[in-house]
């Protein structure tokens, strides 16, 4: 019976997404329609101003209209198992190849296409085009089929936000960027909705990477908005489900062949962890044009082809991992401390802590460098029960077999996050906001500059 019943409440909710949900012909040709199968989602953010009022543009910090521009770009890639989905952002400058039109940022993709239409034709064809080009544009910088499309505007995005009742953001300082975006927050973790999301994932100015960073919060905001969606507080409440599938079929226009409920069921096993966040590969974020335009640039398609490749690829099977060993009592584990952190006195209070403890030392001094950042646990094959016992009370050492190590002994290498023995190690700092971006989960709530 609870099968029945959710089955036919998961029908009840396709139904009123379908009624309500907003259709264009974006894909050119048929897409792939899922049913086991992996499928590629374009997710685009539409900056249009055209349908707000005077009113919603000032409560919305949104300007005045600026025409058709699609600021926000998103691959999502679904694997056929429904195992996970990879969100890959695009800058929206980007220099690009665009179809007919030569090399462009990718943020002119729609707008060519949109403009490229007789005046006299109706808006709905108008936009259709302006999807299309866009989605050849990112199809050939890929190199994968795009199946699907889905857009959402200023208004739409405020809406659904509004209704999902709220996401936690971090921030690592605090921003004041009232003056363009509006965005205005302190640092550390808080919920935010409505307009002050909206002024969140639009803020750009007084940021380190500008552009990038803004990226980040997009990303970051999506991921809190899954979270909230697989969270207790909406799986077990009927009645949130269907405000939630109502507002966000309202806010979004898709192609012509997306089944929404289809695509929810093949997602219907996913975590939050499962979910990963990327930026498509950069050589070089403060480019210029021919023009001297600010763009970014990125790397070739090589590159480019093999990174999203890489996201469609079935997963490699791999040999099971053997039984971790049954850690071996502190009286049978013999220790050699190194001191490898720089620290001076270091070996001399683990010593004294690990024989508190019941380990037998058999020396103390300094490794041969004395920069070492991560405290390490070498030992010699066979001893893995030794070294397990060891681990047992150094939270976060490195695990390595040697030939240096002598057989029966263990050697504890302190680095310069040792903290003690039975103390976890120094936790990591946020990372420089000028490096590289890494793959983040929707689960990572770790704060963002």
């Amino acid at each position: 019976m609870a099968v029945l019943a959710g089955s036919g409440w998961g029908w009840y909710l396709g139904q009123v997404a379908d009624a309500t949900v907003n259709r264009t012909d974006a894909i050119p040709s048929e897409g792939n329609e899922g049913d086991g199968e992996a499928l590629n989602l374009l997710l685009v953010g539409n900056d249009s101003r055209s349908d707000l009022t005077e009113e919603q543009l000032a409560e919305l910090n949104a300007g005045t209209d600026s025409g058709v521009n699609t600021d926000t770009m998103i691959l999502v890639h679904v694997p056929a198992d429904g195992s996970g989905a990879s969100f890959v952002s695009f800058p929206r400058d980007s220099y690009v190849e665009i179809p007919g039109h030569g090399e462009d940022k990718l943020n002119a993709a729609y707008s060519y296409g949109y403009h490229g239409m007789e005046d006299s034709a109706p808006e709905n064809q108008r936009q259709a085009a302006g999807a299309q080009l866009l989605v050849q544009t990112i199809s050939r910088l890929s190199g994968l089929q795009i199946d699907h499309y889905a857009e959402v505007d200023l208004l739409g995005f405020f809406n659904l936000t509004s209704v999902v009742g709220g996401v936690e953001v971090n921030l690592c300082e605090a921003v004041d960027d009232s003056f363009y975006s509006g965005a205005v927050f302190p640092a550390g973790k808080q919920t935010i909705s409505g307009a002050d999301a909206l002024k969140f994932v639009r803020q750009r100015h007084g940021l380190p990477r500008v552009d990038i960073d803004r990226i980040v919060r997009q990303q970051v905001f999506i991921a809190g908005v899954l979270r909230k969606m697989l969270s207790d507080e909406v799986l077990l409440d009927l009645g949130k489900q269907r405000e939630l599938v109502q507002a966000a079929a309202e806010s979004l226009t898709v192609d012509r062949n997306l089944d929404l409920l289809q695509l929810a069921e093949q997602m219907q096993s996913v975590t939050a962890e499962a979910i990963e966040f990327r930026t498509i590969p950069i050589a070089n974020p403060d480019g210029r044009d021919e023009d001297g335009r600010s763009i970014v640039e990125l790397e070739d398609e090589e590159t480019l082809h093999r990174f999203f490749a890489g996201l469609s690829a079935e997963p490699e099977e791999s040999a099971p991992e053997a039984e971790a060993p049954e850690p071996a009592d502190p009286s049978e584990v013999f220790v050699a401390v190194f001191n490898g952190s720089g620290i001076s006195g270091l070996a001399a209070s683990a010593r004294d802590e690990l024989e508190a403890g019941g380990f037998p030392v058999v020396s103390a001094g300094n490794a041969a460098s004395s920069d070492l950042e991560q405290t390490e646990i070498r030992h010699a094959a066979g001893d893995e029960a030794l070294a397990a016992g060891l681990a047992a009370v150094v939270p976060g050492a490195v695990l390595t077999v040697t030939d240096d190590a002598t057989p029966g002994t263990v050697q504890l290498v302190l680095g310069s996050d040792f903290n003690g023995i039975g103390q976890a190690p120094d936790a990591e700092a946020p990372a420089d906001p000028a490096a590289g971006d890494e793959a983040r989960t929707a689960a990572d709530t770790g704060c963002i500059y």
